[in-house]
Order: C-alpha cells, then structure tokens, then sequence
C-alpha cells in the first residue's frame, strides 16, 4: 500500500529539484523518492551503543599478531610445503 508525502518548500528550492529531476529525465516525485531512498542508505544501521559494544567484545580476545609480510610468508611457505 502506498502513502502519500506532504513536503511544502519554497520556490526557489522546488524549481531546484525540478531542474535535477528534469536533468535525469524523471518526475519530480520519483527523484524525490530516490533521494529519500539514498538518504535512509546512509543512516547507520545500528545503534551508537551497540557498536561500542561489539568493539568492547573485539578488544576482549586475544589474538596472535604479526607484521604483515611474516603472516604472508608463512602462509606460502604452508602452501609449498603442501604441494610437496
């Protein structure tokens, strides 16, 4: 079911976006529906505190690190090895 948007703006700004819409060649309503679309995409999807959360859990493990080229390079030499 669709619902229908009252959005009053002023003059100057509606020949505005009627100008961008006329540019992609679409109506006004579907460029204002695609830019409400991009705008909910770029909302976070979860909560300030529920991301603090998950990086509070992260720090809690203890992982065994390296520097970048020694993981790469005994990660091939495995694969040589098995190849063997």
């Amino acid at each position: 079911m669709s619902k229908r948007l009252q959005v009053l703006l002023d003059d100057e700004e509606m020949r505005e976006i009627q100008r961008l819409a006329n540019k992609q060649r679409t109506s006004v309503a579907e460029w204002v529906r695609r830019a409400l679309r991009a705008a909910r995409q770029q909302q976070p999807h979860e909560s300030a505190e529920t991301k603090i959360q998950c990086v509070r859990a992260a720090v809690r493990h203890a992982f065994p690190t390296a520097d970048i080229e020694d993981v790469l390079r005994e990660i091939e030499s495995g694969y040589i090895k098995d190849q063997r």
